[in-house]
């Protein structure tokens, strides 16, 4: 049995009912790197039962000793014992009660080493922490993302981002941004601070312009693209500048012990910069913390100028589109009204467009029309084709079918134009009436025909393929000449397809909600027909364009007519039909009242 207890491979020592060690075999010793006489005698608690950082444990907390008090065994892996130089031995143990004819005579105590299992526990525990911390970051990056790209509106954006960083990030977060256009002027649009929602207000507004050799830390971002650190000591620096003084601000009213200062970036420019802070006395910014400001700054920027390029292409498409809706000529009694809604996204703005001319032989057009498309491409497209269509049809008597094969030819031959719709009249009459409509149509939604006393048709002769088709693949299609009476006070409706369909209507219902209203509406003036009109239906998505026209009331011969004649002068006076944003667009040459401004 001696044999066997010295050559166990694990630390095994005796203690009698008072705690003293009575004997202990190599390994234990061995272990606890103590000799035999050190060991035999001692009192175990008071020579080696230790606290995780080395203070002494209370004996009433001694779970070995508790083996001697109940006579049950007991085990664990959270304890220490004290070596003798100095260390501690984490172990896992152990103990049953030595019992001998009956009676408790002492414990008999089993240890291992634990170092490398209780290693390995807090490596993984270590681990799992790290990943948990990752997954948060991962988490708080994908939620700033979504909400970085789920708007247009910057300032709407920036906010949002703000908010998303405190408080994982920091107890509050301020951003400034360049003013566009302005080379040096900057201005704070969100400060984020739980704590202080007054100070927070009252921060945001213009800032003082950069300087050119200002080595402010808000300047350093701007210039350099990459985060700045600001600690303690950094922070206690006097200001040299105005702009330093307006980002000390910042930290005089919201506090902070350490900061960063993230520029808002892409390859091509800087836009801003986002400053986060933290307030706890010693706290800091560790290098994976910067990593993820400074990769949510980047999204920020690429957001930013995502936006501007967008609004960039919506001017120019709308600038284009203004410059293409022209004056509507005015015939006789005849009452033309026009309106152009733009697409409320530039990703949408594409190809509609109406328009109206008179012909070589004083006929009167009426033009409505949608390139293929929602780009700035398709507003290109659309002036090629609106051109050709006025060149093609300007001195010719020819009916409207002719007229559009040549336009489908010149599409096809002499253009990079895609496929458009169209409809394309042409409004005939005495002076005095009765008026008559000659149409063909391209593949365009139907006009319609609203009568005095509000009955309502769409006029579904006359369809064709859409131009740009039969040419291109030799099919020999044509259009169909069709023709309809315009009774006397009766109104002709030409419009595009984002009146009538969205993304959440299809075009059968919105076609019948078009019909309604316009019934409804049928005996009000021209124009507030079309703005009632745009008002009730409230398109969205699509931009829209609008062509009216009022037929006047029967006119006993010889009436004089209350204007004779179109005249460009006349025409002039009109609005120019430009477009504004949000706003549809009035096009009339009837002469504006004195303090009435046309939209």
């Amino acid at each position: 049995m001696r044999a066997v207890f010295d050559s166990l491979g694990a630390g095994v020592f005796v203690i009698d009912l008072t705690g003293r060690l009575t004997t202990a075999n190599p390994r234990a010793r061995h272990l606890l790197g103590r000799s035999g006489d050190e060991l035999l005698g001692s009192d175990m608690h008071d020579l080696l039962h230790r606290e995780p950082d080395g203070g002494t444990v209370p004996r009433g907390r001694c779970r070995v000793l508790s083996v001697l008090d109940d006579g049950q065994p007991n085990e664990g892996s959270d304890e220490f014992l004290l070596r003798g130089d100095g260390s501690l031995l984490p172990i896992i143990w152990a103990a049953t009660p030595l019992r001998h004819d009956g009676a408790t005579e002492g414990a008999v105590v089993v240890f291992h080493d634990f170092s490398l299992h209780r290693d390995t526990a807090e490596q993984t525990a270590a681990h799992l922490a790290a990943l948990e911390e990752l997954t948060a970051r991962l988490s708080m990056v994908a939620e700033v993302s979504t909400d970085l790209i789920s708007t247009m509106d910057t300032s709407d954006m920036l906010n949002r981002l703000a908010g998303l960083l405190v408080p994982d990030m920091g107890d509050w977060a301020a951003i400034d941004v360049r003013t566009p256009g302005q080379t040096g002027e900057l201005r704070r649009v969100a400060v984020h601070a739980p704590g202080d929602h007054a100070a927070a207000r009252s921060l945001r507004g213009p800032l003082p312009p950069l300087p050119e050799a200002s080595r402010s830390s808000v300047a350093r971002a701007l210039r350099g693209a990459q985060p700045v650190v600001l600690d303690a000591a950094a922070l206690a620096e006097p200001p040299r500048t105005p702009l330093d003084a307006a980002h000390r601000e910042l930290f005089e009213r919201l506090g902070g012990t350490s900061a960063v200062v993230v520029p808002l970036h892409t390859r091509r420019q800087v836009f801003g910069a986002l400053t986060v802070a933290r307030t706890a006395p010693g706290s800091s910014y560790s290098e994976a913390e910067l990593l993820v400001l400074a990769d949510l700054a980047r999204r920020a920027g690429l957001v930013m100028e995502g936006a501007e390029l967008f609004e960039q292409q919506r001017h120019v498409a709308e600038t284009m589109q203004r410059q293409l809706l022209t004056p509507l000529p005015q015939v006789g009694d005849l009452r033309m009204a026009a309106r152009y809604w733009p697409a409320q996204s530039a990703a949408e703005i594409g190809g509609d467009w109406y328009d109206s001319f008179l012909l070589g032989d004083g006929v009167l057009t009426m033009v409505i029309g949608d390139v293929v498309g929602h780009d700035l491409k398709a507003a290109a497209h659309m002036a090629e084709v609106r051109n050709m269509l006025r060149a093609l049809a300007w001195d010719r008597t020819e009916p409207p079918s002719l007229i559009m094969r040549r336009l489908d030819e010149a599409m096809t031959h002499t253009s990079d134009a895609p496929m458009a719709t169209c409809v394309f009249g042409r409004v005939e009459g005495q002076e005095g009436g009765p008026w008559q409509l000659h149409w063909v149509n391209a593949g365009h939604p139907p006009p319609l025909l609203i009568t005095a006393d509000g009955h309502t048709r769409f006029l579904e002769d006359g369809h064709g393929p859409l131009l740009g088709i039969s040419s291109a693949l030799h099919m020999g299609l044509g259009w169909p000449n069709a023709h309809a009476e315009l009774p006397p006070r009766s109104t002709l409706l030409l419009y595009t397809d984002g009146l009538v369909e969205s993304r959440t209507r299809d075009i059968e219902a919105g076609l019948a909600t078009l019909r309604r209203h316009a019934a409804a509406l049928a005996r009000r003036d021209i124009e507030e027909f079309l703005d009632e009109l745009l008002a009730r239906i409230g398109p969205s998505g699509d931009d829209v364009a609008l062509l009216a026209l009022r037929i006047p009331p029967e006119r006993a011969a010889g009436e004089p007519s209350r204007q004779h004649a179109y005249s460009p002068a006349a025409a002039d006076r009109g609005a120019p039909g430009a477009s504004v944003k949000d706003t549809p667009v009035r096009d009339t040459s009837e002469p504006e009242q004195p303090g009435e401004t046309t939209r």
